[in-house]
């Protein structure tokens, strides 16, 4: 099914630049105004390296440990077996992490699109059959590149995608959250985001470690005060998901605060600010034209994904379902769907932990706006710990919280949780329930 529903800069003003931060200001959350964060010069190599190695190296750790249950898990029940290819089944275990909608992002690598509105008649949920313009075309794209150099299929193209897109998504999260809290809040965050409910979606024919890639690093160069950077990326990021939107909106404001405020000039922020959305705008324009109307790219996903924005309602009812044990609501899924609850209750307590940071204002916006076009459209509500995934700033007040533990200690309490993610964030997402 598809995910469809997805500042100002840190430090003051363009004036003298703030002191070289001490190793003890690294630890605190005044590091995020130091240049000493900003990390090596362009083309030194090594001394990138040193800097990221660690936290590239916590999250395959905790990925690798994760995956492995999830294929432990799928030999053990071997229910794969009895499900249609597309539908979380097929021949060998590591065939799941290509279904759902892992199987159209093949077909348009293979065939690309044909947009179409064709009526469908005799449900009452869906009133067009699906097609694969519901789906972003950036994330396929790769995959044909990657497979036209290596040779490689769709279903080996989209994985060598996802994992290298996923740990260049970790270098962002590291790198945003080194600023806020120092390096080891950055390796935690690098970490926690790898133990995600969600997250197993990372390393399978999936868009979503690309457009957290593009966000984290889109973010990183708005508060680093890199404007140009910035709007091409949130400009990419368009071409990947609808809910780049969020991030969008959040590059945007804070070019336009910057703007406003004279600290970076004007013609930067002011360009940053003008090519952000023609990504997005770009490609649901070539989807109306294809289909010869303009809105087709909505009616295609209310009439055939059953995506649309309801203000929450569907989200607030489906969570009194849960909760009351009534799993009669569209695609309910008992243990996604109390996961997702977990979830949503632990949501508060993550973003105090981050407000608390007093972070920038587009890490505060883009993080606010993916919460909120995550919870208020009409969606498998089991879905919302993937919906959620891409509001990777959730995870850096929790590791910033976290830095004071010693590493043994925080080696235990994350040691369960990357076990456990191989069915929380793998099983229960793909064999009980639909991604």
């Amino acid at each position: 099914m598809s995910a469809a529903s997805s500042t100002e800069s840190s430090g003051g003003g363009a004036g003298v630049p703030p002191p070289p931060a001490t190793p003890e200001a690294q630890d605190g959350p005044e590091a995020r105004d130091t240049d000493a964060a900003a990390g090596p010069a362009p083309g030194r190599f090594g001394a990138a390296v040193d800097r990221f190695a660690p936290a590239l190296g916590a999250y395959a750790v905790v990925k690798a440990t994760g995956l492995t249950v999830f294929l432990l898990l799928l030999s053990h029940t071997e229910d794969f077996l009895k499900k249609d290819p597309g539908r979380g089944g097929g021949a060998r275990p590591w065939d799941v992490l290509g279904t759902w909608d892992g199987i159209w992002y093949q077909r348009i690598a293979e065939n690309g699109y044909d947009p179409q509105l064709i009526p469908l008649h005799g449900y009452p949920l869906a009133t067009y059959y699906e097609n694969s313009a519901a789906f972003f075309p950036l994330y396929p794209w790769l995959m044909r590149l990657v497979g036209a150099v290596t040779g490689l299929g769709p279903y080996g193209s989209g994985i060598v995608v996802s994992v290298l897109a996923s740990f260049v998504a970790a270098a962002g999260i590291f790198a945003v959250a080194e600023r806020l809290g120092g390096f080891r809040a950055g390796v935690i965050a690098a970490a926690l985001w790898g133990l995600f409910p969600g997250s197993g979606v990372e390393w399978a024919v999936y868009s979503d470690s690309l457009f957290v890639a593009l966000s984290a690093w889109a973010c990183y160069c708005v508060m680093t005060r890199h404007w140009l950077a910035a709007g091409v990326l949130a400009l990419v990021a368009g071409l990947n998901r609808p809910t780049a939107a969020a991030l969008i909106a959040a590059v945007s404001l804070s070019a336009l605060v910057a703007l406003v405020r004279r600290t970076d000039g004007v013609a930067r922020p002011l360009t940053a600010m003008l090519i952000t959305p023609w990504g997005l705008l770009g490609y649901v324009a070539w989807v109306g034209y294809r289909m010869g109307d303009w809105g087709g790219y909505f009616k295609l996903q209310r009439g055939a994904w059953n995506r649309y924005f309801d203000w929450g309602a569907s989200t607030a009812r489906s969570t009194l379902d849960t909760v009351t044990g009534h799993w009669t609501f569209w695609q309910s899924n008992p243990a996604p769907d109390l996961i997702a609850v977990a979830l949503l209750i632990a949501l508060p307590g993550l973003l105090v932990l981050l407000l608390r940071l007093r972070p920038p204002l587009v890490l505060v916006l883009y993080t606010l706006l993916t919460v909120v076009l995550a919870l208020s459209s009409n969606q498998i509500y089991g879905n919302i710990s993937r919906y959620l995934l891409p509001a990777f700033p959730l995870v850096i007040g929790l590791a910033v919280a976290l830095r004071r533990l010693r590493p043994t200690t925080l080696g235990g309490l994350v040691a369960m949780p990357a076990v456990a993610a191989g069915w929380y964030a793998g099983y229960a997402l793909f064999e009980l329930g639909i991604p």
